[in-house]
């Protein structure tokens, strides 16, 4: 067993050494113990970025009222501020899961721009982790484990410790007298993880001595798998990324014919690249949603819906449009004052420029059937203007209608698709998810 060396934990921290702040994710357990004692001990004599330890409080028993005080009382031996935060745990079929998703929430709170929140996680707990995962059928992301560093909100999470081993940290502390808190939900084989530290991985290890540093070198193994499988992913969509002729929309979306020059596993990929900074990503069973919208006749306006949001084809294209999207209201809204910008409840802002018509205006939403006066055009049917132009279906049922009394006036020109209605006057539309407005 190797001892735990802090000249090797200040390599690992190495890229992070300029950042703004360093904050330690401090349960009071032993790892995090550990860490942040290394940590403090460090800051003595190597010049590190300002310190701080995050306990996060799940109220999830009794006992765990006790742990701030004794958090606190371990910061303030150290010398290191500590905040803490009390989360609300969602109930649903995993509470371990719900809890590990209210934790890094909390992380993220307290993560400021280039800010590096520390967690001590071992060599143990990876070994529990791909185990897991591979029960559950994951595929080459979710077997990589858990990295080593990743993006969290404007800063990053780093896991210094994922090649010590848990024996390691429990020497460190008995050398350095520390004293942590032993969770009593760690030794109830009712949650899963539980189950694999205290009945699978020893049985495994009394056969093979080395199984648990065996299972961490195939995460590191799996984990370069998917470096490489992202770097075909971002080669893939290169081509399906080009601008779309509606930039103003402000949401993701690709080509579809680029893709479906693939083949299906490495659509599959590039999807899943895409979509990971999107929404919680669909298991195997779910991907026939993106096979059913992918293979839909091009007239269609299916969509694929997912954890977090919709994905919807429109012509040639997909374009994501996530869940927290404003409901808007199609009530008509009186304008009274049209020099000053309309807000739409729900659907962003209009604005009119140049000399607004006369009497009294309002704002309506598509019901079908209206006619639109285009310069040049003469009268021309509005649902035939955006089939020409292929706006998505998506945004016709919010595109903003100026009228007068039973007139249709004008329409947002949607970026020059058309003219607008008049010299004097134009619609400008920001619809909520945009950066811009429409002219």
């Amino acid at each position: 067993m190797k001892p735990i060396l802090p000249a090797n934990l200040l390599k690992k921290l190495a890229p992070w050494r300029n950042a703004p702040a360093w904050h330690i994710a401090f349960s009071g357990g032993l790892d995090s113990t550990v860490l942040l004692h290394l940590l403090a001990s460090l800051a003595n004599t190597e010049t590190l970025p300002p310190l701080s330890a995050v306990h996060v409080h799940h109220g999830l028993q009794a006992a765990a009222d006790a742990w701030p005080a004794h958090c606190q009382s371990i910061c303030d031996n150290l010398g290191v501020p500590l905040s803490v935060k009390r989360v609300q745990v969602q109930p649903g079929a995993s509470l371990e899961r719900a809890a590990r998703e209210a934790r890094y929430r909390a992380f993220a709170e307290v993560t400021g721009a280039g800010e590096v929140v520390l967690t001590g996680q071992h060599r143990d707990d990876q070994a529990e982790t791909l185990l897991f995962r591979l029960l559950r059928g994951a595929g080459v992301r979710g077997l990589a484990a858990m990295p080593a560093q990743r993006p969290l909100a404007g800063g990053y999470l780093v896991r210094p410790l994922l090649d010590v081993s848990r024996e390691a940290l429990e020497v460190y502390a008995h050398e350095h007298q520390l004293k942590w808190i032993e969770d009593p939900s760690n030794a109830d084989s009712r949650f899963s993880r539980n189950y694999l530290r205290h009945r699978v991985l020893p049985a495994l290890t009394e056969r093979w001595p080395q199984a648990v540093t065996g299972l961490a070198r195939t995460a590191e193994h799996l984990g370069e798998a998917q470096g490489l499988l992202d770097e075909l992913a971002l080669l893939d969509l290169q081509a399906a990324s080009k601008a779309s002729a509606f930039p103003w929309l402000g949401l993701p979306s690709l080509a579809l014919a680029p893709l479906c020059e693939l083949s299906d596993a490495r659509q599959r990929n590039a999807l899943r690249h895409w979509l990971a900074p999107l929404t919680r990503l669909p298991d195997s069973d779910h991907w026939a949603g993106w096979h059913s919208m992918r293979d839909a006749k091009g007239d269609a306006q299916p969509l694929w819906r997912l954890a977090d949001g919709e994905l919807h084809r429109c012509g040639q294209r997909i374009w994501w449009l996530p869940s927290t999207r404003s409901e808007f209201s199609d009530a008509t809204v009186s304008w009274p004052d049209p020099q000053n910008p309309l807000e739409l409840p729900g659907n962003g802002q209009l604005t009119l420029t140049g000399e607004a018509p006369e009497g009294p205006l309002e704002v309506r939403y598509r019901q079908g059937g209206e006619i639109l006066e285009v310069p040049g055009r003469g009268r021309r049917d509005l649902k035939r203007l955006l089939n020409e132009s292929g706006v998505p279906g998506f945004v016709r049922g919010r595109l903003p209608l100026l009228y007068q009394g039973e007139q249709l006036l004008g329409v947002p020109s949607l970026a020059g698709l058309w003219p607008a209605p008049s010299d004097d006057w134009q619609l400008h539309w920001m619809p909520q998810t945009c950066d811009q407005g429409l002219s």
